[in-house]
């Protein structure tokens, strides 16, 4: 399958930006072709296609070209580029994909490399990028991006509530609704923030795909409890709408006013910042909600570069990378602090850069994400993100779970086992395949 660059290329300026390179860039022996996805900030891409890489392009003698895609076509397009072992030398995951741990080198020089020049790693980076058994890097992550709750302060003002616990979701979403019409938008669909979302509730209530020693647990009394919890929270406090959603349904539905509470990055407050919308003065944003057994979330999303072995300037891509994470001062302010910092000394000042922000109101709105690092987890967790993790949340195992339960489709406890199932199914394929 041959992909047509130009084509891919949705962000302003791009296109331009690789067609009026400077004569010295275009006379370049050397090439680097970079896929990542359109940033939920706009000015990122913004710095990143039109300035940073124009920069790292002259200083290295390289043509640098940047095919920035949506979420839906990150997959597909991977699967093409190995398929026809051609492609791109840069490729970024959103989340963690050891399912392609054969095709890829080891990035563990890059991590190596990284921590002598800027100190060590977030353990989060590891657990997305690294598998135990084959002690192979599969990926590397220069960020993360933390994944709040976004609520409406007025509307939980109005029923004296607040979102600090699963239970007061719940019980004051509820109140809302009924008072105000005003849904919960949590996702029960098949996309990437319901897979979040319902990882989120499954580990708050102590529930897990594996154990820390990667053997599936799911069936777990933990795991049932969390699933009736997620069917009570949808048939009080939701509507059938989320059902069908997407990735940025969440955003969409909240800066309408068509939600009470959504689980999502900060792209939903900048963009209402950024479009002057008088609804995100009401938006607060708080940590990952407490349930029965601890408060935990995922991040939202967890950057993964790719080398593919069959890269055609693979030392170019690795210091790409390298001098990526040298410069992510600016990339963290780029991404007007949307992208959370995987080697920490880059980003010294971050609590204070978040307590200082100009646009969030009130004040101070985007403190609470200061200690993302301690209520964030890798997908994959206690253990490490695998090949049969990487299946499980690319195949919406876990959301169609949750999506049968929720609708009454099947009973909590038959959702269970069926989910059970296809994740011992596809555990053992990639034992077979000696990944696991």
């Amino acid at each position: 399958m041959t992909i047509s660059r130009r084509k891919l290329i949705q962000v302003a300026g791009a296109g331009a930006a690789a067609l009026a390179l400077p004569k010295k860039t275009l006379a370049a022996k050397k090439t680097l072709r970079i896929l990542q996805w359109n940033h939920f900030v706009p000015a990122y891409d913004k710095w990143f296609n039109g300035q940073y890489i124009k920069e790292w392009g002259e200083k290295n003698d390289t043509e640098v070209i940047v095919d920035n895609v949506g979420i839906p076509a990150i997959n597909p397009t991977a699967a093409a580029e190995v398929s026809a072992k051609k492609g791109h030398d840069l490729f970024m995951f959103l989340w963690p994909r050891p399912a392609y741990e054969e095709d890829v080198i080891d990035h563990g020089e890059i991590y190596q490399e990284c921590e002598k020049k800027f100190g060590k790693p977030i353990d989060l980076a590891i657990k997305s990028t690294y598998n135990p058994k084959t002690k192979k890097y599969f990926g590397f992550s220069d960020m993360f991006v933390p994944d709040p709750i976004n609520y409406r302060i007025d509307l939980f003002e109005q029923v004296g509530g607040n979102v600090d616990s699963w239970d007061n979701i719940r019980k004051y979403g509820k109140m809302i609704k009924d008072k105000t019409g005003v849904p919960v938008g949590i996702g029960q669909a098949a996309e990437i923030d319901t897979a979040m979302a319902m990882r989120a509730v499954l580990y708050a209530f102590g529930g897990s795909e594996q154990d820390e020693q990667g053997n599936i647990v799911l069936n777990s009394k933990n795991t049932l409890e969390a699933v009736k919890f997620v069917k009570a929270l949808y048939q009080e406090t939701m509507t059938p709408e989320v059902l069908s959603w997407d990735a940025s349904s969440n955003n969409r539905a909240m800066l309408a006013g068509k939600a009470s509470v959504v689980l999502n990055a900060i792209s939903v407050t900048r963009e209402g910042e950024n479009k002057g919308m008088e609804i995100v003065d009401k938006i607060g944003l708080a940590k990952a909600a407490q349930g029965p057994t601890r408060r935990m979330g995922l991040e939202h999303v967890m950057s993964n570069f790719v080398i593919w072995k069959f890269a055609e300037n693979i030392d170019g891509a690795k210091k790409f990378l390298v001098d990526l994470i040298g410069n992510f001062h600016r990339a963290y302010e780029a991404s007007e602090y949307y992208n959370f910092p995987c080697f920490p000394k880059q980003v010294a000042d971050l609590k204070e850069t978040l307590a200082n922000d100009k646009k969030g109101k009130p004040a101070g709105k985007y403190s609470v994400l200061a200690d993302a690092q301690q209520w964030a987890t890798n997908v994959g967790f206690p253990g490490y993100a695998n090949a049969a993790i990487d299946e499980i949340y690319s195949t919406w195992v876990l959301n169609t779970m949750f999506g049968q339960a929720s609708t009454g489709a099947m009973s909590p406890e038959d959702a269970v086992k069926e989910a059970d199932a296809k994740c011992r199914k596809i555990w053992q394929k990639w034992k077979e395949r000696k990944l696991l």
